[in-house]
């Protein structure tokens, strides 16, 4: 396999890795208006997360690094036709970042309920545009002959491209919500599980029409069968909830929102980013990669620094694997 191919697939893989796992903690976000009903319960949803979400959110540094080292001119051209919306997840992330850490600054419940709110706004935001985003890259945008992107903000939000925002947005609160169901006990937990169901249904609709959306219109044999393995896993995971095996069904959706990156990924091979006005001015994995030296130290440094971190992370997974409940924040609270 040629470095390039291969990075192409890393990268997917680097943006598996975060859609999975900063996905839930999206989710729980989004949760908190549904599912705390006083302060307490809010604690305990954010608890859920506070050990890992920031250690979750250095995926996609690591895979915006790694595209531009590897792809410069996709990234050059993404992260420039794309400004505002990656702008805006930029700014989202930072917002629900200060939030997680002010919120308890004080005990005014304005001041926690202000906070509160820049959770939700800060995990709903990238949920959305990181669909749109992605939806625009296989769909396809206008390109100049120089790979510059030449449509406008617009053009971005069209019909696909605002139901892959949709589906991901679905996605990932079913996810957070199904974790909260397996990081908890008691009340909120039973909750957890009811929600889950009620998003679940309205998840599967949705990425249902998308992922077909996406096969009749981009993909190809291989993109479909990953597609409708997606949407397997994603009924699967639905059940596992139906019958209290949160952890199946954690399981199950980690490997939904995978194949759907990787359906996604595989729609677009061998293009990293399709010109929709000219196929000539389309960006290729051959046309927008690094030289081979670069791609080879690339490969060296991912060797030996990825099973490093894949190993720190679960780690920290295994050291915070226990359920919280409020009566654990009671308790720190005496």
């Amino acid at each position: 396999m040629d470095l390039n191919i291969l990075w192409f697939w890393i990268i997917a893989f680097m943006f598996i890795g975060y859609f999975v796992l900063d996905g839930f903690d999206f989710g729980v976000g989004m949760s908190l208006p549904f599912l705390g009903k006083d302060d307490t319960d809010r604690r305990v949803l954010i608890n859920t997360i506070g050990p890992v979400w920031d250690l979750n959110e250095t995926w996609v540094i690591v895979a915006g690094a790694s595209l531009f080292a590897a792809f410069p001119e996709w990234y050059a051209t993404m992260f420039s036709g794309f400004y505002l919306p990656l702008l805006l997840i930029l700014l989202a992330l930072i917002v629900r970042g200060v939030s997680f850490e002010y919120r308890h600054q004080r005990p005014e419940s304005a001041w926690k309920n202000w906070f509160d709110g820049m959770i939700i706004v800060g995990s709903a935001v990238p949920a959305l545009l990181w669909g749109v985003a992605f939806a625009n890259v296989v769909r396809g945008v206008p390109l100049d002959a120089d790979f510059n992107y030449i449509g406008t903000v617009f053009d971005l939000l069209n019909p696909y491209a605002l139901l892959g925002g949709l589906t991901t947005l679905l996605l990932f609160f079913t996810h957070g919500v199904i974790f909260v169901a397996l990081k908890t006990e008691g009340d909120i937990r039973v909750r957890a599980r009811r929600l889950a169901i009620t998003v679940g249904l309205v998840t599967i609709v949705v990425a249902a029409v998308f992922l077909t959306w996406t096969t009749l219109a981009f993909g190809t044999l291989a993109s479909g069968l990953l597609a409708a393995v997606a949407a397997l896993t994603l009924v699967g995971a639905f059940v596992a909830n139906l019958r209290g095996a949160e952890r199946w069904a954690f399981g199950l959706m980690a490997v939904t929102i995978g194949l759907a990156v990787v359906t996604l990924f595989a729609s677009l091979f061998p293009f990293v980013m399709p010109a929709s006005n000219d196929p000539a001015n389309s960006l290729t994995i051959e046309n927008a990669s690094s030289s081979a030296y670069t791609l080879t130290v690339m490969s060296w440094t991912a060797l030996i620094g990825m099973p490093v971190i894949l190993g720190y992370q679960a780690f920290t997974y295994w050291v915070f694997r226990k359920r919280i409940g409020r009566a654990h924040i009671e308790a720190a609270v005496h």
